[in-house]
């Protein structure tokens, strides 16, 4: 599956507005709307394009306090504590990384009293050693 600089600019683009027109994408692309669409159809069967989400507005969820909270796991725990991290809707990606910490998860709450509160129950949790929170101060961009 090899994945050509045109490539990555089309997913940049799906990554931005995945509900963009084929015509938008081409044109920003300098492409024909036929090349957009057969490159995205190779790209889904190919598995490269997996499916496409929702991004909710900043406006949305404005007031809500964002944080990365980073935690250790006791060893042979991993599985259980993705487990419980996956049932909490407050968790909006998990990501396992190298490092002092094991896991490193995106956590959204209304405000800090929730993100306390939070922070509580992932510290609970069976197998978790320890977390350490950041709250994000803003976003630079997102793709």
């Amino acid at each position: 599956m090899k994945v050509s600089p045109a490539d990555l600019q089309l997913l940049s683009l799906l990554r931005e507005n995945a509900r963009a027109s084929t015509a938008e994408i081409a044109r920003r692309l300098g492409v024909s709307r036929t090349t957009v669409q057969s490159r995205i159809e190779r790209l889904q069967r190919d598995g490269i394009i997996a499916g496409f989400t929702v991004r909710v507005s900043d406006a949305a969820e404005h007031g809500h306090i964002r944080a990365h909270i980073l935690v250790t796991v006791l060893p042979r725990h991993a599985p259980a504590v993705v487990q419980a991290l996956h049932a909490m809707p407050e968790i909006r990606s998990l990501h396992s990384v190298s490092g002092p910490w094991d896991l490193v998860a995106m956590g959204v709450a209304e405000n800090v009293e929730a993100m306390d509160a939070l922070t509580d129950r992932i510290g609970l949790l069976d197998g978790v050693e320890r977390t350490t929170t950041a709250i994000v101060l803003s976003t630079k961009f997102e793709r």
